[in-house]
């Protein structure tokens, strides 16, 4: 069976409507690229790991930024770059996303694609601050052979496009397992009123099968626990939210916070070992790198207005969904040493949540 998003599968979270792709791609301007590594190596390892570009715009990120800020609901996860986006309120990369031990080749490979894309980088102007973030694939993936390579950064940044966003086990979700399923990358947007949108990309490896379990759209009864996994395993997850709602960076930090809303109900209690961190960001303006102004001008919503609780409602909606997507999205997936991890079964859903496909053909 082809998979499928939740609500491709007649199960909806929340009220609000979704957009059209139901992904962080229904935000006018942003696009995402993937890089997929898959293949065997020797001793019953093999690579099963990637990396995930999310851009803001389809133009120059250095030369005109987005207002952006970053909340870590915990901190047991490994980044670059989000000690200056919170000081500055600014994005000039795009958002990479990747397995732990990669981070320093994504970086790496980021910068090489934006210096060479501006010569002005380190030379005429400043440096550049790039953003990455990563989970832990290293159940799946053989981790200590530093697959991730730089080439693989620019690649994916090269593949970004508007389109609907490949989900499951691909990309920097390759080798990820969520609630001891198959994880990894996962979409969800909510229309926000007539003129904006928001919307959630997650890149899911947390939780156990029991804390799945006790969501209300899922039935548990009769279904044993798998202990393969490694119980002293937090995991992690890492959340991009992105909307075109004039936002300054104060408010996007309000908009990130509200993301553990969405995590904890699809069934995280944001473990000590976990690395929760929340990304978010407004495309609604852009920001000059080289500007001989001495004052911007911001456009912004009002705090007190009914658009900024729309927005805290859609972006838990968005987040929460999001998560089960990256799981009913997900392939059964091989890895090292013999370890398999299973897709999520669609008879785990209450019945009568999913349509039967045998009756409506």
């Amino acid at each position: 069976m082809t998979r499928k998003k939740l609500r491709e599968l007649g199960i909806s979270i929340g009220k609000m409507r979704a957009g059209t792709k139901n992904c962080i791609t229904d935000v006018p301007g942003v696009r995402v690229g993937h890089e997929t590594l898959y293949y065997a190596l020797q001793d019953d390892e093999c690579v099963r790991t990637g990396v995930t570009a999310v851009l803001p715009h389809g133009g120059n990120l250095f030369r005109h930024k987005v207002a952006a800020a970053s909340y870590v609901l915990n901190g047991f996860g490994k980044t670059t770059g989000l000690v200056q986006l919170d000081e500055l309120g600014r994005l000039e990369s795009p958002i990479m996303l990747t397995n732990t031990f990669g981070v320093p080749a994504i970086t790496q490979g980021t910068l090489e694609y934006l210096v060479e894309e501006n010569p002005e980088i380190g030379d005429t102007t400043g440096t550049i601050n790039i953003v990455a973030g990563e989970c832990n694939d290293s159940y799946l993936n053989a981790i200590r052979t530093f697959s991730m390579q730089p080439k693989h950064a620019r690649e994916a940044i090269r593949k970004a496009t508007s389109n609907r966003v490949e989900e499951g086990a691909v990309g920097a979700g390759t080798g990820m397992v969520c609630f001891d399923y198959k994880g990894g990358i996962g979409c969800s947007s909510r229309l926000i009123g007539e003129t904006y949108v928001i919307g959630c990309l997650v890149l899911s490896n947390f939780g156990k099968q029991e804390d799945l379990l006790q969501h209300k759209i899922f039935s548990h009864q009769g279904r044993q626990v798998d202990e393969q996994f490694n119980v002293d395993s937090d995991g992690s997850i890492m959340i991009v939210l992105a909307t075109n709602a004039p936002l300054n960076e104060r408010q996007l930090k309000r908009i990130a916070k509200r993301a553990g809303v969405g995590l904890g109900k699809a069934g995280s209690h944001i473990a000590h070992g976990s690395g929760d961190i929340v990304i978010a960001f407004s495309t609604a303006q852009t920001f000059p790198h080289h500007n001989d102004e001495t004052k911007e001008k911001v456009v912004q919503l009002l705090d007190d207005q009914a658009t900024m609780n729309k927005l805290f409602r859609g972006e838990a909606e968005v987040t929460e969904e999001a998560i089960f997507n990256s799981l009913t999205m997900a392939t059964t997936t091989w890895g090292r040493k013999g370890r398999q991890v299973n897709e999520l079964p669609y008879d785990l859903f209450l019945d009568g949540a999913i349509k039967d496909e045998r009756n409506t053909r």
